[in-house]
C-alpha cells in the first residue's frame, strides 16, 4: 500500500478512534479533562475537550499521547486499538 492510497476519511476515522478512546480511558479513571489537561500543562480544558470531540480539528500527538499513557497508567497502545 502506498501512502497515497490512505483517504482522508481513513486518517479522521484514526484520529476519531484514538480520540474516543482517550475519553472512554479517561472516564473509566475518574479524571476530568480539567484534570487531565492541568495535568499536560494547559490552563484549561478546552484543548482536551476538542482533542476528544470527533467533529473538531485539534488531534493529540504523540507527545501528548506519550504524556496521556503516563498520567492515565496505560500503555499507549490502548490509544490505538
Amino acid at each position: 500500500m502506498f501512502i497515497s492510497e490512505i483517504t482522508n476519511d481513513e486518517t479522521i476515522e484514526f484520529h476519531n478512534n484514538v480520540s474516543k478512546n482517550v475519553k472512554k480511558i479517561r472516564q473509566e479513571k475518574k479524571l476530568t479533562q480539567l484534570d487531565v489537561s492541568l495535568a499536560l500543562g494547559f490552563n484549561n480544558p478546552s484543548f482536551v475537550t476538542n482533542a476528544e470531540s470527533p467533529n473538531n480539528d485539534k488531534k493529540f500527538n504523540l507527545t501528548q499521547l506519550h504524556k496521556l499513557s503516563i498520567i492515565l497508567d496505560v500503555d499507549i497502545c490502548e490509544f490505538f486499538k
